[in-house]
């Protein structure tokens, strides 16, 4: 991937510890995932960098894409116990429809962390780990800006996000 001179870029990667293949699979079919690179430790063109007793079939790197976000996987040390921990992974939809089908799916065989419901900020909001222990935040856009909220206490005007730029409401 190359960016503007003087871009930075914040990519998740992610370690399955083993399942890998499978992962990239089930993003795939859930999410509609587009794997954009693949390599397997066999294929790894440095020998020095392999990882002695993982069996070469196993995921080195991979690079997937959902939407426009890009993200990055491998099996790590194939140890068979993924550990995600202090992180979620943030998807926001359209419609209703989408957050309940796509949480639905990714909470089947995982665990569903908060139920997706009606919240004060999205028609629909609710966190789930999937069956590989990945968090995910299922985030429905509101249809229309949200009234503004004074911060308690304050008298400050929060800050709200639009394409990019940063403003305060009014």
């Amino acid at each position: 991937m190359s960016t503007p001179k003087n871009d930075t870029i914040v990519q998740p990667y992610l370690f399955f510890d083993g399942r890998c293949d499978e992962a990239l699979e089930f993003y795939t079919k859930i999410l509609g995932a587009k794997v954009e690179m693949l390599m397997r430790f066999k294929d790894n063109p440095d020998p020095t960098m392999g990882m002695p007793g993982i069996d070469g079939n196993k995921v080195m790197h991979a690079s997937f894409r959902i939407g426009s976000n890009v993200l990055m996987a491998s099996d790590g040390r194939c140890t068979g116990q993924p550990n995600f921990q202090g992180f979620s992974l943030s998807l926001t939809l359209a419609d209703e429809a989408e957050a309940d089908r796509l949480f639905a799916a990714l909470g089947k065989g995982g665990q569903v962390q908060m139920p997706l419901a009606k919240t004060f900020f999205s028609p629909r909001f609710g966190m789930v780990a999937d069956r590989f222990g990945v968090s995910w935040m299922i985030h429905v856009m509101p249809s229309s800006k949200p009234p503004s909220l004074r911060i308690p206490g304050s008298g400050k005007l929060p800050v709200t996000e639009t394409r990019g730029l940063v403003r305060r409401d009014r």
